[in-house]
């Protein structure tokens, strides 16, 4: 049989595995984690197929990093097994180019950490093999009720499959919903450290991957997770099995009610943590379907409530026309740049109307894709708070003709913490990616496909303009509501069942749709408050109707 990898035609008998034809290759398949194979990800222990065209999946690619990823985290699990049995590890959130470990039940020391990392190396050094098998689900069930993974065993109910696969390192099974590496020693570039009362397991640095990732302490996000967790056990709600239990018991509404109360009281803080400050100039920004908009409405009620009467400023409007912006090294005008607005004049305007002069506001034709002769007059009265809502808020070019002590800037992510299981975590960014297919797919007549296409470089440009600036912020939001899994299926499901193999975003619709095979759908949209970001990307927000 003949085949295409990365461009060059083999000739197989058809018995060998991916692994077998990585030497055929000219670099002879340097850093393969695995297979890409018409969208699906495969392993390099899989089976050759006839396809006309293969490729490797390096730490460069998104699906490469994330085996890599799994890999590192089975290798910590293992080496935690080693020393500490029974004790429980929890996979627990992202923090910034690394994950974040709990061990609930032990006091994270330096000498703890120091161990671990030591194990870790030797399970690295030794090449282990990572092996796959498939057992039939009620064998995976048993296995899981002997070793009192009990986390395991709730989520395979709501997962009807029959069989389960497991991967094993040195006699520890355990289920990734991913694929993995074919052996221990191709990971490398990892490093281990206690933070607050957890773990740092550092991820590679993307340039070099043999290389841990430079660590950057973020006590802001650090903090925000913190209460996240403390929200978790408010809501009494840790993973998956505790939300779909919940939807099955029909209690998801009084739960709704609670986790939406829990954000209204942050926004509050907010309010009086911006008040206190004695600022004048309110700034928000986070990325791409953070719910900007809904919060920055309704902490200008909380001001309101206060007895202030905030003042909205649009980016939007100091856009610069767009055939004056230079083009990238594809022909392609990147928009997320701060070079983009007009930063000058926006820090010729700010200092006056916190002067109280009139403004000739600018207006910006996004039809046209010009600024337009059109101009409209602001004024703003002493005391009022100006707010400005947009992806470069933080950074201080936006605003350098004010005062520092003149600036409160809040950061908002939806920082998801609900996870399938001890080891398993749902993604922010994948999180993310579901709340603005459903908003562009609803509101903006934009095919899934379409804004899976544009979410690569979303995130290049959050990588540049947003999260460098995050611990600038003088307050946190976390967007994230525990619910919204569950509505959010209703809607981006099907959609994302409808791309086809041949896609070039069938590898990504079929990530999303792996993980939200575990939730439950939830019908429930009458309970969610008109107010509730979840609204921004769903329908129904009383921010966007107009006044009767």
């Amino acid at each position: 049989m003949y085949l295409k990898l990365n461009g060059i035609e083999l000739n197989c008998t058809g018995r060998e595995r991916w692994g077998d034809l990585l030497a055929e290759l000219p670099d002879g398949g340097a850093g393969a984690l695995g297979i890409s194979v018409q969208g699906r990800t495969c392993s390099l222990n899989d089976p050759v197929e006839e396809y006309t065209y293969a490729r490797v999946l390096t730490y460069a690619d998104e699906e490469g990093r994330r085996i890599y990823e799994r890999t590192l985290q089975f290798i910590f699990l293992t080496a935690a097994h080693r020393l500490y049995p029974g004790e429980r590890a929890r996979i627990s959130h992202s923090f910034l180019h690394g994950i974040y470990i709990d061990l609930p039940n032990m006091k994270v020391t330096p000498e703890l950490a120091a161990a671990l990392k030591r194990e870790m190396w030797a399970i690295v050094d030794a090449n282990l093999p990572v092996r796959c098998r498939k057992l039939p689900v009620e064998e995976a069930k048993a296995y899981f009720a002997e070793t009192n993974q009990l986390d395991r065993l709730r989520i395979l109910q709501y997962r009807k499959v029959p069989h389960f696969t497991l991967y094993r390192i040195d006699g520890l099974d355990d289920y990734f919903y991913g694929e993995m590496a074919v052996n221990t020693g191709v990971i490398r570039g990892f490093d281990l450290f206690p933070l607050g009362e957890g773990l740092i397991l550092q991820h590679p640095n993307p340039e070099r991957p043999d290389e841990p990732a430079p660590f950057r302490n973020a006590p802001q996000l650090l903090h925000t997770y913190a209460q996240a967790a403390e929200w978790h056990a408010i809501l009494n709600c840790e993973n998956v099995a505790d939300l779909n239990d919940m939807i099955r018991e029909r209690k998801l509404r009084e739960f709704i009610r609670v986790n939406e109360a829990l954000q209204e009281r942050r926004i509050q803080q907010i309010a009086d943590q911006f008040i206190a400050s004695g600022a004048r100039l309110l700034l928000i920004a986070g990325p791409s379907s953070s719910g900007k908009t809904t919060f920055s409405h309704r902490l200008s009620i909380a001001l309101r409530v206060q007895g202030l009467r905030p003042v909205k400023v649009s980016l939007d409007d100091y856009y610069i026309d767009r055939d004056k912006l230079p083009l990238e090294p594809d022909g392609t005008v990147d928009l997320e740049t701060i070079d983009a607005l007009d930063v000058d004049l926006l820090c010729k305007h700010l200092p006056r109307l916190l002067d109280g002069e009139t403004v000739d506001m600018p207006t910006f034709d996004f039809v046209t894709s010009r600024r337009t002769d059109k101009t409209h007059p602001l004024a703003v009265e002493p005391g009022q708070p100006i707010i400005i809502e947009g992806i470069h808020g933080l950074n201080d070019r936006l605003t350098a003709t004010v005062p520092a002590d003149m600036k409160f800037k809040v950061y908002i992510s939806p920082l998801t913490m609900l996870n399938l299981d001890d080891h398993n975590r749902i993604r922010t960014t994948d999180a993310r990616l579901l709340r603005r297919i459903v908003r562009d797919y609803q509101f903006r007549g934009t095919p899934p496909e379409e804004t899976m296409d544009m979410w690569a470089s979303v995130r290049r440009g959050e990588e540049r303009f947003i999260f460098p600036f995050q611990e600038q912020a003088d307050a946190m939001f976390n967007s994230a509501l525990t619910y919204e899994l569950p509505i959010m299926k209703k809607y981006a499901y099907p959609a994302l069942l409808g791309v086809a193999p041949e896609s070039p975003n069938y590898t990504l619709a079929r990530r999303l749709v792996k993980f939200l095979n575990y939730i439950e759908t939830a019908d429930v949209e009458d309970e969610i408050p008109l107010n509730s970001i979840l609204r921004e990307f769903i329908g129904g927000c009383t921010f966007y109707r107009e006044e009767d």
